[in-house]
Parts: C-alpha cells; sequence; structure tokens
C-alpha cells in the first residue's frame, strides 16, 4: 500500500469537530495528512508528520474537503439564454422553459449528451467540488430517462430518477396518463439505474398528492426520495417531505414559520441553491431563519441550462454569504459536510480520519478567500479518493 503525505498545509479545514480548535470547521495550522488506499489514513500537525512513500507539499496554501453538490441536472442538451435575458429585463420565471430543454435533449445524440455532462463536469472539479448528485428529467420518456440515467452513471453513483420534473408536452391534456407511466414502465425501467428519487412539487408543476403517489412508487422500488419544493411559492413540499422521511428538500424559497419549525424537528435537510435564485432574479432563501432554528443546510448549484448553467460550488459560498446572511463558515460547511448528509454519505465532505481523500487545494492562505474574492480561480488542486481529478497548469503541488 502506497501512502502519500501532503505537508505544508497553511490552514486545513477538516469540518471534524474532534480535530483542529474544535470548532465545525476543525481548523488546523501548519497541518499534513497522510493519504492511503483513497481515504485519510492521518491527520495532523505538519512537524509530526509519519514517513511516506511520496510526498506533496501544499506551499503554505489552504486545503479544504472537496465541494459535494448535492443538487445538479447536469446531463442535458441546449441552452435558454435568451430566457435569462428576458427574466433580467423583468419576465417572471414560471418553470416553462423545461419543455425546451425536453426538446433539445430528446434530439441530441447519446454522445453529444456525454460529452456535454463531462465537460461541465470538468468544470466542477476545477472548482473544487469532488462528489456530484445528477438528475434525470429532460427526456420524459421511458426510453431517454434512461439514457440519461445512464450517462449520469457513468460520472457518479449519485443519480436520481426525476421523471416527474414536468409534464411533457405530449400528456398536456392527460396528466393521469402521463403519472402512470412514471410510476408504472419508466419507474421500473430507470429504478435499477438509481439510487434517489426526485419530483418537483411546487406551483404549476407537480401537486402534493402527485407527489406523494410518485416518492410512494419509487420507495417501493427501492429509491429514496428527495423533493424540489417551495422554490416558486408557499406550498406543501417541506411538509412532505418531512412526512416521507426524504432525504433533503431543496429549494426553500418561501417558508413559513411552521415550515421551518417543521424543518427543525426532522432529519430533512434543507438544500439551498443560490444560483437559481440569482438566475431567476427571485428572492434569495433565508439561510439565516433556517440555521438560527437548527436546521440543517446545504448548499448547491443546482446546475441546469435554463434557471442556473452554474458549475462554480465556491460562486454559491459566496452567494450563501452575501445574499443569505450565512457567515463563512456555515457557508463552507453547508457546501461539504452539508452536501454530504444531504446525500447520506458520512466519508466525504470532511477530512478526519477514515474520511474519502476527497480535498481541494485553495491558492490563498485561509477558507474566507472563498467569499472574500468572489469569481477569482483559487482552486490549485482538486483530487478524489487521493488521485488528482484537476489541477491548475503551473501552478500545482510543489513536490
Amino acid at each position: 500500500m502506497t501512502a502519500t503525505l501532503l505537508g505544508g498545509i497553511g490552514e486545513l479545514v477538516t469540518c471534524d469537530a474532534t480535530l483542529g480548535d474544535g470548532s465545525r470547521l476543525g481548523l488546523m495550522r501548519d497541518a499534513a495528512l497522510v493519504i492511503e488506499d483513497g481515504a485519510v489514513a492521518w491527520v495532523g500537525p505538519s512537524r509530526e508528520a509519519p514517513a511516506a512513500d511520496r510526498c506533496l507539499d501544499a506551499g503554505g496554501r489552504c486545503v479544504v474537503p472537496g465541494f459535494v453538490d448535492s443538487h445538479t441536472h447536469l446531463v442535458f442538451a441546449g441552452e435558454r439564454s435568451d430566457e435569462f435575458a428576458a427574466r433580467m429585463a423583468g419576465e417572471p420565471y414560471t418553470g416553462g422553459g423545461i419543455a425546451r430543454t425536453v426538446e433539445a435533449t430528446r434530439a441530441a445524440s447519446t454522445g453529444e449528451l456525454r460529452a456535454g455532462a463531462a465537460a461541465r463536469l470538468a468544470e466542477m472539479h476545477a472548482s473544487g467540488t469532488t462528489t456530484v448528485e445528477i438528475k434525470s428529467g429532460y427526456g420524459l420518456t421511458v426510453a431517454d430517462e434512461v439514457r440519461l440515467l445512464e450517462v449520469a452513471g457513468a460520472l457518479t453513483p449519485e443519480t436520481t430518477f426525476l421523471g416527474a420534473h414536468a409534464l411533457p408536452r405530449e400528456y398536456a391534456h392527460d396528466r393521469d396518463g402521463y403519472l402512470d407511466l412514471v410510476c408504472g414502465p419508466m419507474l421500473a425501467a430507470c429504478a435499477p439505474l438509481a439510487r434517489w428519487a426526485d419530483v418537483f412539487c411546487d406551483e404549476g408543476a407537480f401537486s402534493e398528492q402527485e407527489a406523494r403517489r410518485v416518492l410512494a412508487a419509487a420507495a417501493a422500488a427501492g429509491l429514496t426520495p428527495r423533493l424540489h419544493g417551495n422554490q416558486l411559492a408557499y406550498g406543501p413540499g417541506v411538509r412532505l417531505a418531512v412526512e416521507i422521511g426524504a432525504a433533503s428538500v431543496d429549494h426553500c424559497t418561501y417558508l413559513t414559520g411552521e415550515d421551518v419549525e417543521t424543518l427543525a424537528s426532522s432529519e430533512v435537510v434543507a438544500t439551498l441553491l443560490p444560483g437559481a435564485d440569482f438566475s431567476t432574479r427571485a428572492p434569495y432563501a433565508d439561510a439565516r431563519r433556517l440555521l438560527d432554528a437548527g436546521v440543517t443546510v446545504a448548499l448547491a448549484t443546482d446546475c441546469n441550462p435554463g434557471t442556473s448553467y452554474v458549475t462554480s460550488m465556491p460562486l454559491m459560498i459566496a452567494l450563501g454569504v452575501r445574499e443569505m446572511r450565512m457567515t463563512v463558515a456555515e457557508a463552507l460547511w453547508a457546501a461539504t459536510r452539508g452536501g454530504a448528509q444531504a446525500l447520506r454519505r458520512a466519508e466525504i465532505g470532511r477530512l478526519g480520519l477514515g474520511a474519502a481523500a476527497d480535498l481541494t487545494v485553495l491558492d490563498c492562505p485561509s477558507h474566507v478567500h472563498l467569499a472574500y474574492r468572489p469569481g477569482t480561480a483559487l482552486v490549485t488542486a482538486t483530487l478524489r479518493a487521493g488521485v488528482t481529478a484537476y489541477e491548475r497548469a503551473g501552478a500545482g503541488l510543489s513536490r
């Protein structure tokens, strides 16, 4: 077994409160860690670092856990920049543009879908993301939903069946018929390719009754529920997510006091998507309110072609701090451990003993720069299970 020592870490964010300064981020100064078999085998002060087969020097840079992007729609074709321009000119977002992406995605070849998704994933790696969830939902036929999940499954184990993303045009006058398809042949074909099931339960999308039907069928097929909810209006999303034991409810822009209390009394993660709020000129979700109530919060990009064509988790951190009233520490935790909890993964989003060696090296002395310098390319290198997924040319780790 080969051991790799990464030393010379100016600031190490472990997201393990048992380490370092005992804060939620578990900060350590002048630190080092050892990677063996894709996992963290030792962490501590550089001066106490054990011998290793291979040594890397972070050169005083900051190292953080790899970002966990727990909500994306990464497999699609086409783009909708005209809709973005229209919204910036004052037109409201209604969710209707999904049909355009469905049309483009159905028309694209599988090779084109693979290439597009791989390129977006490469952008994510260059921004420090090491784990990504990918949803279907832009095919809305049995064959196309299977195709999207097959493409997604080649990129991540965190795949989500989202047949109930929108009502396709061919079923515009037959909602029950489409739900029969989603809960029957489509689910049967897609369940072996997915870990999760999701529904867009919101104004103009699917109702509480419809969402419950789909998620109950998915649970019977072995999939764990997630939920798009409370993005466009106040509604039943949070209550339904808690009732069925969903892993997360995502967006959470419009919440009543009862919604917040319900989330706080549960283990459901509130995944906030500031990229969507930015791109639709919607109110930002109130992270401060949720955090003060004791709700577990995650941040994710919601990468999609219509309402959040964004691959950068550092941008989500900056928006969380500036627009959602989060502290920098809270936003970084939400982008790492919060995302891991939304995916029910204990080994990612942290850098304690036994954790996956998923880490991001930042070309700065402190994690605060993630929000302090928004839009700056801070990522020097991204490692997944100890293997380099991205390294900036000419600015890598000294050896």
